[in-house]
C-alpha cells in the first residue's frame, strides 16, 4: 500500500479511469453530505489563510497491470461518495460556466478544462472517454449528466438531486464564482493505491469504513461476496441476481429496508436474531457455514428478497394475500417478518395454499394487536417468531401454528376472548398508536367494496370539550364529568363520520337525525352508511305504556339518548365483532394435547418414582411446595424426571432432588443474583449435582417454606423478566 497527500483536482487530471466495482454500494449521498461539503468548500475558498480542506481518502487498485503504451482504469475501493459527489459539483460548475458564457477565472478554471482536465478523457472513446464510471445502478444517469444527454425514465435519484443541488448553489452564488473555484482548488484527499500482489482489498475496504457516508451491512454484505470472486462470474451473478434484486427493492427502498431483509433472512435461515449492527458479522459465520457454491447462496438471498418485498413493500400479486400484508404494516409488525419469510417459502413451494397463508397471517396480526390492547410487554416478540417455523408439523401446517401460538406461556400468550374484549371496551383507542388501523378493519372486515377509512374522520359521539353542553349534562345526568372522563376515547364512544365540522359539539339528537350537509341532504347517523353506525346494540329501556324496563335493539340511527349505558352496550356489541375481526387459533383439546412437549398422564416418571416422597413428612412437604410453586404462574409446568423434579417457565427455573431429610433444590441463577438475608443458601456453581443453576438451598420443615418460596419466586422473575426483554 502506498499512500500520499493529494490535491483533488490534480490527481484527476492525471489518473485515466475511476472504475465503481459492481460489488460497491450504490452512490448514497444525500443533501446534507451534499451540503457540509460545499459549506466547507466555500469557507476555504473566502479565507485566503486556508490552504487546503481534507476530504477523506481514495482507495484504488489496477485493474490489471499496466504498460508504457497503456494505463489500465482504477478500481475503486474505497471512496466513490466523494469522487462522485466531487465530479457532480464540478459537471455543474463546468454547465454553469457554458450556460453563461463565463470566461476563463484563475488561470485554470474554464467549461472546457474543467471537462477534459476533470471529467472527460478527450482523446478516448467509448467509455474510455469518461474519467469516472459507477456502478450499474448509477452509470447511465451520471454519463448522461456529462454528456449533457437525455436521462432514461430509469435515472438515479441521488445523482440527479445532489447534480440539481450544486446548479442551485452555484447559482445562488454566482457572485462569488471566485470563492468557489479556490474553494475547490484547495481541496486535498489522501491517495492509497494497493498493490494487486500483496495488499487484500476485503480487509483494507472493512477497515477504512470510518469516514465518509457510513457503509450499511446490506453494503458490506455484497461486498464480501462479490469483490473476491473472478471478474466474469462477479458480473454474472451481479446481473443475475444482485442487481435485480435492487431493483425490485427500488432505490428508496434499498436503503431503508435492505439491512433489515437480511437481518430478518439471517434470523429464518439460523433461528438467531443478530444484533442490528451484527448483521454484516452474522452473514459471515453463515456464509462460512454452507456447504453450496456462492451462486447457491446468492440465488436464495434473491429469492427471498423477493418474499420480503411481497411483504415489506406491497408487490404482493394475490389481492387477499396483499391486503393481509398491507394490514401488517400498518400495525408494524415487523418482528414476524422471519416466520413469514419461511411460511412464504412453504407457500412457493406449494405446500401451502394462498388460502391458508392468509389464514397464518391474520393469526399473525391477531396476536400481535390483542397483546397491545391487553397491554402485553412486545419484548420478547421478536424471540416467539424467530424460533416458531422450527417446531411446526409441516404436514399439519395450519393445526402446528395454530397449537404453537395456543401453547405460548401466559407472558408470551395469545389473548382470549374474554381478556381481549374486556381491554378492548376501556382502551383509549383514540390515543392508540394505529387508530386508522383499528377503525379500517373493524369497519371493512366482511366487505367486498371496502371503505377508504382516510375518507373519513373519527368522531366523539359524546364530545371531547371538557365544558359540555347543557343538553349533554342533562343527557349524562348528575355524574357527567365522571362518565366523560371514563368513556371519551374508548370503543363504545368512537366512530367514523365524514361530517365531522358539522357536528361539532351539538346534541346526540342533532347527530342522529338533524345534521345537514352543504345541499341540505341528511348527514346524521341515521343516513350513515358506515357499519359502525349500523351495528345494533342490546340497551335496557323503559316501556312507554307499561312502564317497565325491557330490553330493546338499537343503532346509532334510532338510539333516543346517548348515556353512559348506550356507550357501554354498543361497546359490548363492537367487541363482540372485534373478536371476529381480530379472531384467534382454535383447537380441541385433546388435538392440542398432542403438541405439549409433555404430556398429561404420559410422563414416564412420577411422584411414586422417587422412594423418599413414598410418604410421611417430606411428601406432605413436598405437595406444600409444588402447590405453591405451580401457584405463581398458569404458565408453570411440573415433569418428574429419574433423579428430580423440574418446574419450568421458559426452561428450569427450579429442581427438587427429593431427600430422606430435606428436599434440596436447585435455583437456575448464579449466586451473586440471590437475595438471601438468612444466608441460607449455598454456591455450587464448581460443583457437580443433579439440577440446574449455580444456588442450593435445603428445605426441611414447613416453617421454612415461606422463606424459601421468596428464594424461588426471584428465580422465577429472573427467568421471566429475561423471556420478555429477549
Amino acid at each position: 500500500m502506498k499512500a500520499t497527500e493529494a490535491n483533488l483536482l490534480k490527481f484527476l487530471k492525471k489518473s485515466p479511469q475511476f472504475v465503481i466495482p459492481i460489488y460497491q454500494r450504490n452512490y448514497s449521498w444525500k443533501d446534507v453530505e451534499c451540503r457540509q461539503l460545499w459549506a466547507d468548500l466555500m469557507r476555504a475558498g473566502h479565507d485566503d489563510k486556508v490552504n487546503a480542506h481534507f476530504i477523506g481518502s481514495i482507495v484504488y487498485v489496477e485493474r490489471a497491470l499496466s504498460s508504457v503504451t497503456s494505463q489500465e482504469a482504477l478500481l475503486v475501493i474505497d471512496g466513490q461518495q466523494r469522487l462522485t459527489t466531487t465530479t457532480l459539483l464540478i459537471a455543474a460548475l463546468a454547465k454553469h460556466f457554458e450556460d453563461h458564457a463565463i470566461p476563463e477565472l484563475l488561470d485554470s478554471f474554464s467549461a472546457k478544462k474543467l471537462r477534459n482536465y476533470y471529467l472527460l478523457n478527450p482523446d478516448e472513446e467509448g467509455e474510455r472517454h469518461f474519467k469516472l464510471l459507477l456502478s450499474e445502478t448509477d452509470k447511465e444517469t451520471l454519463l448522461a449528466i456529462l454528456q449533457t444527454s437525455l436521462m432514461s425514465s430509469e435515472k438515479s435519484t441521488r445523482i440527479t438531486e445532489n447534480y440539481e443541488l450544486f446548479q442551485k448553489l452555484i447559482d445562488q452564488n454566482r457572485s462569488e464564482l471566485e470563492a468557489i473555484c479556490k474553494g475547490i482548488a484547495k481541496l486535498v484527499i489522501v491517495d492509497v493505491s494497493l498493490d494487486r500482489a500483496q495488499d487484500n482489498p476485503q480487509l483494507i475496504f472493512e477497515s477504512m469504513n470510518s469516514t465518509g457516508r457510513e457503509l450499511s451491512q446490506a453494503d458490506l454484505i455484497r461486498n464480501y461476496i462479490l469483490m473476491g470472486l473472478e471478474p466474469k462470474f462477479q458480473t454474472e451473478l451481479y446481473k443475475t441476481y444482485w442487481h435485480p434484486m435492487e431493483k425490485g427493492f427500488g432505490q428508496a427502498a434499498y436503503e431503508v429496508h435492505f439491512d433489515a431483509f437480511m437481518r430478518h433472512y439471517l434470523t429464518t435461515k439460523t433461528g438467531d436474531i443478530p444484533n442490528v449492527r451484527d448483521v454484516y458479522t452474522a452473514f459471515k459465520v453463515y456464509a462460512r457455514s454452507l456447504k453450496g457454491d456462492t451462486r447457491d447462496l446468492v440465488a436464495d438471498i434473491h429469492i427471498f428478497a423477493a418474499y420480503y418485498c411481497a411483504m415489506a413493500l406491497g408487490t404482493e400479486p394475490e389481492p387477499d394475500l396483499n391486503h393481509a400484508f398491507h394490514d401488517l404494516r400498518e400495525l408494524k409488525v415487523d418482528v414476524a417478518y422471519p416466520f413469514l419469510l419461511d411460511a412464504y417459502h412453504d407457500y412457493q413451494q406449494q405446500r401451502l395454499t394462498a388460502v391458508e397463508l392468509v389464514q397464518i397471517v391474520r393469526w399473525v396480526e391477531s396476536y400481535v394487536f390483542r397483546r397491545a390492547i391487553c397491554a402485553i410487554p412486545t419484548n420478547s416478540l421478536n424471540k416467539i417468531f424467530a424460533g416458531m417455523s422450527r417446531n411446526l408439523k409441516k404436514d399439519r401446517y395450519l393445526e402446528s401454528v395454530q397449537a404453537a401460538f395456543l401453547l405460548l406461556p401466559s407472558y408470551r400468550r395469545f389473548p382470549g376472548d374474554g381478556e381481549f374484549q374486556r381491554d378492548l371496551k376501556l382502551r383509549d383507542l383514540y390515543n392508540f398508536r394505529s387508530r386508522s388501523y383499528w377503525l379500517r378493519r373493524l369497519e371493512n372486515h366482511g366487505r367486498k367494496e371496502r371503505v377508504v377509512v382516510e375518507d373519513y374522520t373519527i368522531e366523539h359521539i359524546l364530545p371531547q370539550n371538557e365544558a359540555l353542553s347543557k343538553e349533554w349534562q342533562a343527557e349524562l345526568g348528575a355524574d357527567w364529568q365522571r362518565i366523560q372522563q371514563t368513556w371519551l376515547h374508548t370503543l363504545g364512544n368512537l366512530t367514523l363520520t365524514g361530517y365531522n365540522s358539522e357536528y361539532s359539539d351539538r346534541s346526540f339528537l342533532f347527530k342522529r337525525s338533524h345534521a345537514t350537509d352543504k345541499n341540505g341532504d341528511i348527514a346524521g347517523f341515521a343516513a350513515s352508511p358506515l357499519k359502525l353506525n349500523t351495528w345494533s346494540f342490546e340497551l335496557e329501556s323503559i316501556n312507554d305504556q307499561t312502564g317497565e324496563k325491557e330490553k330493546k335493539i338499537f343503532t346509532l340511527a334510532n338510539a333516543t339518548a346517548w348515556n353512559e349505558e348506550a356507550v357501554k352496550a354498543r361497546a359490548d356489541r363492537l367487541a363482540t365483532e372485534a373478536t371476529k375481526v381480530w379472531g384467534m387459533p382454535r383447537l380441541e383439546a385433546d388435538v392440542l394435547d398432542t403438541y405439549r412437549s409433555v404430556k398429561i398422564g404420559q410422563q414416564q416418571y412420577s411422584i411414586d418414582s422417587h422412594p423418599y416422597l413414598a410418604g410421611g413428612q417430606m411428601r406432605d412437604l413436598f405437595e406444600a411446595l409444588r402447590k405453591a410453586v405451580l401457584a405463581l404462574d398458569p404458565c408453570v409446568n411440573e415433569e418428574f424426571l429419574k433423579l428430580y423434579v423440574a418446574y419450568k417457565a421458559e426452561t428450569n427455573f427450579m429442581d427438587v432432588v427429593p431427600q430422606a431429610k430435606r428436599l434440596r433444590l436447585s435455583l437456575n441463577m448464579h449466586f451473586h443474583e440471590i437475595d438471601d438475608p438468612k444466608g441460607l443458601c449455598v454456591d455450587v456453581s464448581s460443583l457437580g449435582r443433579w439440577g440446574n443453576g449455580d444456588v442450593e438451598v435445603g428445605l426441611a420443615s414447613f416453617d421454612e417454606l415461606p422463606y424459601v418460596l421468596g428464594l424461588i419466586r426471584q428465580s422465577f422473575d429472573q427467568q421471566m423478566s429475561n423471556a420478555v426483554d429477549a
